[in-house]
């Protein structure tokens, strides 16, 4: 088995998916792994034959918020738990105390639902000012910097795009953040888990993110960072979770409505403890090899890649240079013939704006990509017209 960096190659064996087909749709979701499996199974297992030992989970729940906060450099306090990005970016859009002519910053064309949660705000007069950005281009500082008046308060993006791979310079942006009392909320959906994630060198004032890609859990869960001291951040919803006074009666006090001062006042009811109770085996597996390790790896990857599409005289949507790019690759190809052709090859892509995107987890190795090559060289034979983009 040929790979690209040692570390990964130890922890194929976690994702039998990959004795069925040649999986490269890791921006979709990642395929689940043996360990997360047995402890979704686990918890399972003693719900069945305990009734549901809530109080041990609850204690686990808080262990696995430590993990998480010392995954991204942040604080426990500033850890919070939600159901995925979505509703992540939406509680930042309405914490944020923002008045009618304030306005928002974000790039054009970057995930849909990031733009949808502060478009939402327009009804309550906030504008919303959209940057844009080429797929070969990361933004920095000055893609935004011309946006920028006395009335914006946030700038929000992908770590990662979705959709064209760009790792965005969040350095420079989270300092030009700071320089302007502007708030960065980050969308770190394709980035935690494969790009390492330093919330306090990047500046950044809220992150959402969900478990199901990088993070390697299936869908349902999401971590919310709110950097400590934005006590002016407010939650839209209340329940006795988010209370800094919860009533031990259970009897709600309308006289007493003080959230909390750290993250927990975003949380509201019961959290996802199966998810909670995997992320911390997946959190294992993916420290055995190393955030680092793991970009180095799918870096490599994309390096193979990009040298075959070359050859194929196949366009790259996207950035081609290290430091600008990840593990999310988008092949110039048809979109419509080329999925029915990867699909009846058993090969797990997803159509894209633009062509096939391919993307890569740390279980996939350099024979994936030349296996892909291949059947590629093979369907330029079978698929008529090509009609290359």
């Amino acid at each position: 088995m040929m790979i690209a960096t040692e570390k990964p190659s130890t922890v194929r064996g976690q994702f039998p998916v990959m004795k069925r087909v040649l999986y490269l749709d890791s921006a979709h979701q990642t395929p689940l792994a043996t360990s997360v499996r047995i402890a979704l199974e686990e918890f399972l297992s003693e719900g069945h034959e305990m009734a549901g030992p809530k109080p041990l989970w609850l204690r686990r729940a808080e262990g696995t918020r430590k993990r998480v906060a010392k995954f991204l450099n942040a604080s426990p306090n500033e850890i919070a738990f939600t159901k995925n990005t979505s509703e992540g970016l939406n509680i930042a859009a309405n914490a944020v105390p923002l008045q009618p002519g304030d306005n928002v910053l974000l790039i054009e064309g970057d995930h849909p639902n990031n733009a949808y949660a502060w478009l939402n705000l327009r009804r309550k007069g906030v504008e919303v000012r959209f940057a844009k950005l080429a797929d070969s281009e990361v933004a920095t500082a000055e893609t935004f910097a011309p946006y920028i008046d006395a009335r914006t308060k946030v700038i929000t993006l992908s770590h990662v795009t979705f959709h064209a791979g760009q790792v965005h310079d969040l350095a420079s942006i989270g300092e030009l953040c700071r320089e302007r009392g502007i708030y960065l909320v980050v969308d770190a959906m394709q980035s935690v888990g494969v790009v390492p994630v330093d919330v306090k060198a990047l500046g950044i004032s809220v992150l959402a993110a969900g478990t199901h890609k990088g993070l390697l859990v299936p869908q349902g869960l999401g971590i919310l960072y709110v950097q400590d001291g934005l006590e002016e951040l407010q939650p839209a919803y209340l329940a006795m979770s988010s209370m800094a006074r919860p009533p031990a009666d259970y009897i709600a006090r309308p006289d007493d409505l003080e959230p909390r001062k750290d993250a927990g006042r975003f949380e509201f009811g019961n959290v996802n403890l199966p998810d909670l109770h995997a992320l911390s085996a997946a959190i294992d597996l993916i420290e055995s090899v190393g955030v680092p390790e793991i970009q180095k790896h799918v870096l490599t990857l994309g390096d193979r890649l990009i040298q075959h599409l070359d050859e194929l005289g196949i366009n790259l949507i996207g950035p081609r240079e290290h430091g600008k790019r990840s593990h999310i690759y988008v092949l110039a190809l048809p979109v419509e013939k080329w999925s029915v052709y990867f699909s009846r090859n058993l090969v797990c892509v997803s159509p894209e704006r633009g062509g096939i995107r391919v993307s890569f987890g740390m279980f996939n190795s350099l024979q994936d990509i030349d296996r892909l090559a291949d059947l590629i060289r093979k369907g330029m034979k079978e698929i008529e017209p090509i009609a290359m983009m």
